[in-house]
């Protein structure tokens, strides 16, 4: 085992997070042995209850949350038995001392997950100073939202950092822990038939899209003041991008992949204001089906009007040696006719083909990564059908699929919180964001809202169960390019 630590403290822990993916995740890893032996788990929120009624709670959301054949009863009565709860008001210091002495000896190390609202960082990093939780030994996972721009990103990094330095620092994007995203790595890296033409020279477009069917499902607070393009782009999708575009890192490990991350980053094309109004189109969904049932649109949702946008599509640029003149088309959006996380590599054509002259058609080969609902990677080649040819050569493009459901199907999917709480708790930073990743992400997206503002750009009206808004067909079929759908 790593450093792992032996207490684990959650903060927010009776919140919609932890009910749907802390806890459970964290009897997952208990469930397989995974956990340190005796490592004890303290809960803290503002509602008032007690060990017992947390670990009611808890014996509720597993219950709710957990498949069924993950359910056993002794193994849930276990894992019950490290927790305990202490209310606290993060806002005020008064309660941390009460919150240490509840959480004990951590001369064995303690991890903290701060799933809060941004603002009660600051009080609750000098609380965690005031009662001694923020010594050496303890390091501290941050979930997002982490700012809303780049200047209170900062704000919010310089008031982390006065109580927990970087190395002790681990900002979450649970993008990264799903499994077929740390694939992306293995196929680039570990199969040496794609990386001569992994660049300018043999890779014609990468397209990223994120849909989602939801709507606001209870986040319209938080939702309207941020936006697809802050909520999903800024963090999730260029972290995707990185992860394409990387160079190969000298080892496995968390500086050297995020030193290369970091490299690609600072190399997006920052989207001039005269540029922003082609290179990017916003949409906010309207009323209409998804998946047969009728929803209403975002306005009348969130029971206001709203300039806020469900949907960006945006065409990026990598200034760099291996991605010159490469365009990577961005799209997310909720209300979509189907919930999708893919990035589809389309390699350019064949220089020059021999099957013209006698009807075969060619097409450029596609390389598909399937992230979620299914898990998988496909890439499109030419073969020739079967016959005699008397009147041509026959061509057609075939699958060769590699199914991560099917072929580990005797591995059980995890869900991506498990690996970034043990992670967290061993103290691996490999698929955590550093502050200069963080930083640069947000330079980019501030650009593109800066250009919103200074052209006026208001968002599209698009039916919900639609691929958005007819623009962003025309986004990339301006460079003779179709989505992949």
């Amino acid at each position: 085992m790593r450093d792992a630590v032996g207490k684990l403290l959650l903060f927010g822990a009776t919140g919609d997070l932890s009910q749907r993916m802390l806890l459970p995740s964290l009897y997952g890893l208990h469930a397989d042995g995974l956990l340190p032996k005796g490592l004890t788990i303290t809960g803290t929120a503002r509602s008032e209850q007690d060990d017992d009624a947390f670990r009611d709670f808890t014996r509720t959301a597993l219950d709710t949350f957990l498949a069924e054949d993950r359910k056993d009863a002794d193994m849930i009565d276990s894992f019950l038995a490290r927790l305990q709860y202490q209310p606290l008001d993060a806002s005020t210091l008064e309660g941390f001392d009460d919150l240490a002495r509840k959480i004990g000896d951590i001369s064995g190390g303690l991890a903290i997950f701060l799933s809060t609202a941004p603002w009660l960082f600051g009080p609750t990093i000098k609380g965690l100073q005031s009662a001694g939780l923020a010594g050496d030994n303890v390091r501290i996972g941050l979930e997002k939202p982490l700012g809303k721009d780049l200047e209170t990103s900062r704000e919010i990094n310089d008031i982390v950092v006065a109580g927990f330095p970087e190395e002790r620092t681990f900002r979450i994007d649970h993008y990264l822990g799903k499994e077929t995203v740390q694939n992306i790595l293995a196929l680039r890296f570990g199969n040496s038939m794609f990386e001569p033409i992994w660049n300018a020279r043999g890779i014609d477009h990468v397209q990223i899209t994120i849909s989602e069917t939801v709507g606001l499902e209870g986040r319209a607070g938080y939702y309207d003041e941020v936006g697809a393009l802050r909520d999903m782009v800024q963090n999730h999708m260029l972290q995707l991008l990185a992860l394409i575009a990387m160079e190969p890192p000298a080892r496995f490990d968390g500086t050297a992949i995020r030193d290369e991350k970091v490299k690609v980053l600072r190399s997006l094309r920052p989207i001039a204001v005269e540029d922003v109004p082609h290179h990017t189109v916003t949409g906010q969904y309207d009323a209409g089906a998804v998946k047969g049932e009728i929803v209403r649109g975002y306005d009348e949702e969130l029971g206001k009007d709203s300039r806020t946008e469900t949907f960006v599509a945006l065409k990026a640029h990598v200034d760099n040696w291996r991605w010159q003149g490469v365009p990577f088309y961005l799209r997310t959006g909720k209300r979509m006719p189907e919930r999708r996380s893919e990035i589809v590599i389309q390699f350019k054509p064949v220089p020059h083909s021999i099957f013209a002259e006698r009807g075969g058609m060619l097409r450029p080969n596609i390389l598909a990564i399937r992230l979620q609902p299914e898990e998988y990677v496909r890439l499109l080649v030419m073969a020739k059908q079967p016959g005699l040819d008397r009147e041509g050569v026959r061509l057609r493009e075939v699958p060769l699929n590699l199914s991560l459901d099917t072929e580990f199907a005797g591995t059980r999917r995890r869900i991506a919180y498990e690996r970034l709480l043990l992670d967290l708790i061993e103290g691996d930073p490999t698929l955590f964001v550093r502050r200069d990743e963080v930083e640069a992400q947000w330079q980019w997206i501030d650009a593109i809202r800066a250009g919103w503002d200074a052209n006026d750009v208001k968002p599209k009206p698009y039916p919900s169960g639609s691929w958005g808004p007819s623009s962003s067909i025309a986004l990339t079929e301006r460079d003779g390019v179709t989505w992949n759908e």
